[in-house]
């Protein structure tokens, strides 16, 4: 996933990227060495205290955290776990649904109802759960932490050189996110 959202940002933008992603444990130094973080699972989500710390500080000191739950349910492991997480260092009350008319949707495409839907949501299981919001955690008045049930990790996840047979570019999204995450 990740290199497929770099290849967007090269076809789309002239944002100036690192053509490699990094993977960074939680309680490294290394990760304020970024200012976007990128989260995703479907198991058990439990910080240590080190981990909490350098979560919170990251965050409140202006990183953005993009958390997506692979399981795209509402009450599933990651999805209970990380908004536990999320409670217990930011406050209960802290993860809020934002509008569709947030400028997120804005921020380089437009998509003018909301998080574009994924296939996993309508994969099968059952359920055909559509979430038609995201939820973030705002701090000082920019998303600190964006979050999402809507599984775009697996979305993204194909060879980029795959994306001409797609009849939308689905990684556009993705391309907003980061806009918005550099810009706000």
């Amino acid at each position: 996933m990740p290199s497929n959202l770099l290849n967007s940002l090269l076809e789309y933008t002239t944002v100036d990227i690192a053509l490699r992603e990094r993977v960074v444990s939680l309680d490294s130094p290394a990760v304020f060495d970024s200012s976007f973080a990128y989260m995703a699972g479907h198991r058990l989500v439990q910080f240590s205290t080190r981990e909490r710390d350098v979560f919170e500080r990251f965050v409140r000191g202006g990183g953005f955290v993009f958390a997506d739950d692979c399981n795209h349910d509402i009450d599933g492991l990651f999805a209970r776990s990380f908004e536990a997480q999320m409670a217990d260092i930011f406050g209960a009350a802290a993860l809020k649904r934002i509008p569709q008319s947030h400028p997120l949707y804005d921020a380089f495409f437009t998509f003018r109802d909301g998080p574009p839907p994924t296939g996993l949501e309508l994969n099968g299981w059952g359920d055909d759960l559509v979430h038609d919001y995201l939820r973030a955690i705002e701090i000082d008045g920019r998303i600190g932490v964006l979050y999402s049930n809507k599984d775009y990790g697996c979305e993204w996840d194909y060879d980029f050189r795959n994306k001409r047979f797609l009849a939308e570019d689905n990684t556009k999204f993705g391309v907003n996110i980061v806009i918005h995450a550099m810009t706000s």
